[in-house]
């Protein structure tokens, strides 16, 4: 007799949430996150939170998979040569730990998990700026799996994307919540170069946070900016975005081909974390039973959590000023109102609430004047608040000027509702593993049971229970089946549910309900190891990845990790240029190769100048380089942004002209924009594009293949790869302790 429990789920996207301490990522679990990204103490673009040691690590997964909770590990920054042995030897590491994905930006190290990790699931993150087909195509070609799309899409871009690419096994990620980047996503290298901290290296210090001066003036005759002057302007900071909510647009993001919703906020405490978490859950769980309406309640928690004010994004239409937070850079908390009075005798302020609201001692509250930003301040409240006639009377340490918008910005309700999902989880946040169990008593009482666990995204998993209970022949009071059945199908204080038992017995046997109870608990805890144990590859799998690392380590300390007959190139100076007086001295002085930008894009607001691709291919023409054999790279129009509307085609459309004047190369930043250049100019034999930026790994097990699926393209073969891998190489260091490599780097960036 076999009978089902409970429905199988309907599908919707996995909530995938952050956790940059132990503490949090339990939170993330408690709150019913069905994964969650964390990293290790290196290699994470989050360098600067608590983050995971190697124990914490197998301690999490261990924890996260006995409740069938996938865990995913950022490995996510560039890496250097000298990183190399020891960010496959993690690789390796995690993959003996189950980690059921990386995430990964380095081209290069992908390669090398393709090489020595092969059965290492590795997810591309958003840093690759993967923002089209051709990038989606691209990446599944490097052995990825799932896609991180750059920030910038929107959803309908999105879905057009997804239908682009439906003929490949390629999941699609999205950030749902969280802080946004000014930049493109991954191409940001202001705080580096402001303060040596590469937020592609883990270290980013927010420049887009700061105070900013706008200002005016001319170039002088090299370029320089000349005359400046200030521009004056009521907001000062220019770069800092809103912070991403799509809590209203889930109904309409859940029913997209996208396989994750990724919360950020890898330096946000456990608290947020289990706020936004649980308010995303109970959503996603509405959306999956037709019942989702956005509930205010909820929205409040998030603004309380945190928020630099709320967008909707680029994922769901919001631009310019929509997107953007220019006068304040911090936590906004909620707005409850404006101050109508303040008694100096009393020391009082009188709030006008524009909601239901109640304030306690302890909450946080931020007085802020559009008009006098400068003048904002905060405080804990240390007395009771009073409900006067016309508003809330709170006791203030200073003077407050009436029209002042006053908010909430921490709450000890909040906090409270936070420690208590963490303390005892709520049901409905709680996706329990389904397990079926068949349970048997034998003609000599013998009471076994057997199971199936059915893990969300992962294979079965089957646990034999050792018989540890004989039930003896009743004498009066037989146990029931019903009772039986009752009895073992329990699961309160584990991670799982019976969704489905088949039970063998002939209801004519007694046995003490302890008894029964104590078989019950050890299936289940034999179950919980059993699942920890299946998401582990297996040890002779295990064994080799290592045995190819201990070869490949080797090889780099032997210094024959280069395929063979790789062929070693010297430095040579490449040129950037963007006036043609500049070309023709270069190329007599020397230099290797000439990057010609012109001083005018060929494209405006997808307007095709004529004239300026008329002046551009007679420079092409008149270059010393070009006439030499040598070998001319224009820089025509970066398109890091989606391959979309008439800008792209126009600037598409010149191209095959640009190469019959001589253009030997065309420079771009990722591999979307690459690839795509690439299958839309597939007729042209010598048509090369190069991204120098994408790694800082080199290429010694042949990492990046000249070909995709898209069209052809040779990034190692061009002039600019040549240049730039010999100085990869290097060990050597310029004064300030930087190696050639990331002189190389940087110097290609600031291109």
């Amino acid at each position: 007799m076999s009978e089902s429990i409970i429905p199988g789920p309907t599908k919707i996207p996995e909530l995938l949430a952050p956790a940059g301490s132990p503490e949090a990522f339990r939170a993330a679990i408690a709150a019913g996150a069905d994964a969650v990204y964390i990293s290790g103490k290196q290699f994470g673009a989050r360098k600067f939170a608590k983050n995971f040691s190697d124990d914490e690590i197998a301690a999490a997964i261990a924890y996260a998979h006995a409740r069938g909770v996938r865990v995913y590990v950022t490995v996510n920054t560039l890496i250097h040569d000298r990183e190399l042995a020891g960010a496959v030897g993690y690789l390796v590491r995690l993959y003996t730990l189950g980690a059921d994905a990386v995430l990964i930006q380095d081209p290069g190290l992908a390669a090398l998990a393709r090489e020595i990790v092969p059965g290492l699931v590795l997810h591309a993150s958003t840093q690759l700026t993967i923002h089209n087909a051709e990038g989606v195509r691209w990446a599944y070609g490097q052995g990825f799996s799932r896609i991180v799309l750059a920030r910038e899409l929107s959803l309908t871009e999105i879905e057009g994307i997804a239908e682009a690419v439906r003929d490949i096994p390629v999941g699609l990620e999205i950030f749902a919540h969280g802080a946004l980047c000014y930049s493109y996503s991954g191409q940001c290298l202001l705080s580096s170069v402001i303060g040596g901290r590469s937020g592609n290296r883990g270290m980013c210090a927010q420049p887009c946070r700061k105070h900013y001066t706008l200002v005016e003036g001319k170039t002088d005759k090299y370029g320089r900016p000349a005359d400046l002057y200030e521009v004056p302007v009521k907001e000062h900071y220019l770069l800092s975005p809103k912070d991403l909510m799509t809590y209203r647009d889930l109904g309409r993001i859940a029913g997209s081909p996208v396989a994750s919703l990724k919360i950020e906020g890898r330096m946000k405490s456990p608290e947020y974390v289990a706020t936004v978490v649980s308010t995303y859950r109970r959503a996603l769980d509405a959306v999956a039973a037709g019942t989702f309406v956005p509930d205010p309640s909820a929205e409040r928690d998030l603004y309380l959590a945190f928020n630099r004010e709320f967008t909707r994004g680029y994922l769901m239409g919001d631009r310019l000023r929509d997107l953007m937070a220019r006068d304040r850079p911090d936590n906004r908390g909620l707005c409850i109102g404006k101050v109508t009075r303040f008694d100096q005798r009393a020391r009082t302020v009188t709030i006008a609430p524009d909601r239901p609201i109640a304030l306690h001692p302890g909450d946080g509250i931020l007085f802020h004047n559009p008009e006098h930003p400068a003048a904002s301040w905060g405080c804990s409240l240390n007395s009771e608040p009073v409900t006067v006639k016309d508003g809330i009377e709170l006791t203030v340490a200073r003077p407050v000027l009436a029209g002042t918008r006053v908010y909430l910005t921490s709450s000890l309700d909040l906090a409270a509702r936070a420690r208590q999902i963490v303390g005892s989880p709520s049901p409905d946040l709680r996706h329990p593993v389904p397990v079926d169990l068949s349970v048997r008593v034998d003609a000599e009482g013998h009471l076994s049971i057997a199971g199936t666990i059915r893990p969300p995204g992962r294979s079965p998993v089957s646990v034999t229970g050792t018989p540890g209970l004989t039930m003896e022949p009743a004498r009066s009071r037989p146990l029931s089946r019903e009772q039986l059945a009752e009895q073992l199908t329990k699961t309160g204080g584990t991670p799982f549910a019976v969704a489905g038992r088949s039970l063998e017995y002939d209801g004519t046997r007694f046995a003490p309900v302890s008894g029964i109870n104590q078989v019950r608990r050890d299936f289940f805890t034999q179950a919980e190891a059993e699942l920890v144990a299946a998401s582990r590859p297996a040890p002779a799998d295990a064994r080799a990845a290592e045995q190819r690392l201990k070869h490949y380590t080797a090889r780099l300390r032997e210094g024959t990790a280069a395929p063979a007959g790789s062929a070693r190139h010297s430095c040579g100076v490449v040129l950037v240029a963007d006036m043609l007086e500049t070309v023709e001295a270069g190329a007599a002085a020397g230099a290797a190769m000439v990057c010609f930008e012109p001083d005018s894009f060929l494209c405006r607001r997808g307007i095709h100048d004529e004239d300026r691709l008329v002046r551009t291919e007679a420079a092409i023409r008149a270059s010393p380089c070009s006439r030499a054999g040598r070998n001319t790279a224009a820089l025509s129009g970066n398109c890091p942004g989606s391959r979309k509307g008439p800008r792209w085609k126009r600037s598409v459309s010149f191209l095959p002209r640009l190469v019959t004047a001589g253009l030997d190369a065309c420079m771009t930043d990722n591999p979307g924009t690459a690839a795509a250049l690439s299958a839309l100019a597939p007729g042209i034999g010598h048509f090369r594009v190069v991204w120098p930026e994408l790694s800082l790994t080199p290429r010694p097990c042949g990492c990046l293949p000249a070909r995709t699926s898209g069209g052809s393209f040779s990034p190692r073969n061009s002039p600019a790869a040549r240049f730039a891998g010999s100085c990869k190489g290097s060990d050597r260091t310029i004064p300030g302790g930087r190696s050639w490599a990331s002189l190389c780097r940087a110097r290609w960036r600031r291109w």
